[in-house]
């Protein structure tokens, strides 16, 4: 009975300790994961737009560059917002839906894809690319068929798609990869339909003939 009783105070010592030793663990473990993910995010963020507005300023110039070609507009910073409040909720709360690695690093295989696919058809398309839909036909405005272009009729919204959607993917938000992936893509329905409308006018049966042999790059969007 005396070794029992022992026993059963040395647990009771050992108890405290062992579960103030463990809740150090989670917490170092929420930590790592919460630096790593929102680390990736802000930076795919920063590089994404900086990058966006380096290269409008390089391809027409500081002049003609505003700071619109940033592409930050109230309803993204809206969005972002509501990314990083279900991220923290949900790291709080639901601290293992954010270790799932293998789906995060998916999600940042993404990012870097959407990030080369929209660069390259901005470089691909040189003057001929703004972020503005055209509706005059400028002199510099020819219709790019090479590259990238050559598969792809709107690869730099292709690669927007799959750049958004890979954010939140990255972070493990499970609403907000289904709420960017819905918005994203009901923008593009509405916004490649008008913008072609214009190619047509400008470029005519040779448009045409390069719709029929390229696909829009967003899913359901002919």
């Amino acid at each position: 009975m005396l070794l029992a009783s022992h026993i059963y105070d040395d647990i009771e010592l050992w108890i405290p300790s062992l579960l103030s030793c463990f809740s150090e663990i989670i917490s170092d473990t929420i930590f790592f994961t919460a630096c790593r993910q929102l680390l990736q995010m802000f930076f795919a963020i920063l590089f994404f737009h900086c990058s966006e507005y380096i290269l409008a300023i390089s391809i027409h110039g500081k002049n003609s560059v505003t700071l619109k070609s940033l592409l930050i507009s109230k309803n993204y910073i809206l969005a972002m917002i509501c990314s990083l409040i279900e991220y923290l909720v949900e790291i709080y709360f639901c601290p293992g839906l954010k270790e799932h690695w293998l789906l995060s690093n998916i999600g940042l295989a993404m990012v870097v894809l959407g990030e080369v696919i929209r660069k390259l058809a901005i470089i691909t398309a040189g003057r001929s690319f703004t972020h503005l839909i055209k509706i005059h036909h400028e002199e510099h405005h020819v219709l790019v068929t090479h590259g990238v272009y050559r598969y792809i009729r709107h690869p730099s919204y292709s690669g927007f798609l799959i750049w958004s959607v890979g954010t939140q993917i990255m972070v493990c938000n499970p609403l907000s990869t289904l709420a960017f992936a819905f918005v994203v893509w009901r923008f593009f329905q509405q916004r490649i339909p008008y913008e072609e409308f214009f190619l047509r006018q400008f470029f005519g049966l040779e448009y045409e003939e390069y719709t029929k042999q390229t696909v829009s790059g967003i899913p359901f969007i002919d």
